[in-house]
């Protein structure tokens, strides 16, 4: 592994895989305890509409994704928020809608786009120095962001309605919770890919819970598990000349696996 780090490639995976690490353990945190796994699910899949936009134009593919995904967020949470019932068809109107209009964009995009495949599964060439730059960006926002709001996050997470009645901007706070998640698929997705980035939002989390006794201590946890799961799969991509965001995905399943059986067997 080491010797690896001598490539700029393998240098910038594993930075951006740091970064995405810290990033995902704490977002992810807050999508799983709000209950917005198939939400961003949605608006992971969605996100492909602004992969289609960029190669069709020929704009950069991060910024276009981004603001493609912050737009179909805030249109998830205005329709979302007060029709919670009609949440599962909202996502898979958005889902589908996004992934068939970035996909047949790239069909009439001329040429074939080599990078794609990248998109869907990750890849530990697809990281550029802007990527970096644009990851720690985002990573400062969500700490300054998480250490202001902290208390409306949580009571805003746990029980929203009693937030509301407290004077908290409920709304608000939702959506800005959806922006975070949103910003955070379209980075992780350069490392493990579109397909698999709830995977790495989810597993470190769930795992997490089991542990945790409150939402810092479980966000602390997901970070470290991210940061583990994210270094081993690396390593296994680069050894065995494998997609990187399977390989990641792997190692947290199998984590995952052990720590149901575990616990099955020490419940009293």
């Amino acid at each position: 592994m080491l010797e690896s780090l001598s490539y700029t490639f393998m240098q910038n995976a594993l930075i951006s895989g740091v970064l995405i690490g810290i990033i995902s353990g704490i977002i992810g945190s807050l999508i799983v305890v709000n209950k917005m796994v198939f939400l961003s699910g949605g608006i992971a899949h969605s996100a492909y509409g602004g992969i289609g936009i960029a190669i069709f134009f020929g704009l950069p593919i991060l910024l276009c994704t981004s603001i493609f995904s912050i737009f179909i967020t805030i249109i998830i949470a205005i329709l979302s928020y007060k029709q919670r019932g009609n949440l599962d068809v909202i996502i898979g109107l958005t889902w589908a809608l996004g992934m068939s209009f970035g996909i047949l964009l790239v069909d009439l995009t001329p040429g074939y786009n080599t990078d794609l495949m990248s998109y869907l599964f990750g890849s530990l060439l697809a990281v550029s120095n802007e990527d970096i730059i644009f990851m720690i960006t985002l990573l400062v926002f969500i700490l300054l962001t998480i250490s202001v709001l902290y208390r409306d996050i949580l009571s805003v997470s746990y029980d929203s309605e009693y937030a509301t009645l407290r004077g908290v901007k409920s709304r608000l706070i939702y959506t800005l919770i959806l922006i975070l998640s949103s910003l955070t698929i379209v980075i992780s997705i350069k490392i493990v890919g579109l397909i698999l980035v709830i995977a790495l939002l989810t597993i470190p989390i769930y795992i997490a819970q089991k542990f945790a006794n409150s939402l810092f201590s479980m966000m602390l946890i997901s970070i470290f598990l991210s940061l583990s799961f994210i270094i081993i799969g690396l390593y296994i991509s680069y050894t065995y000349d494998l997609s990187s965001g399977p390989s990641i995905i792997l190692v947290g399943s199998i984590v995952l696996f052990f720590v149901f059986i575990y616990k099955s067997f020490t419940k009293k």
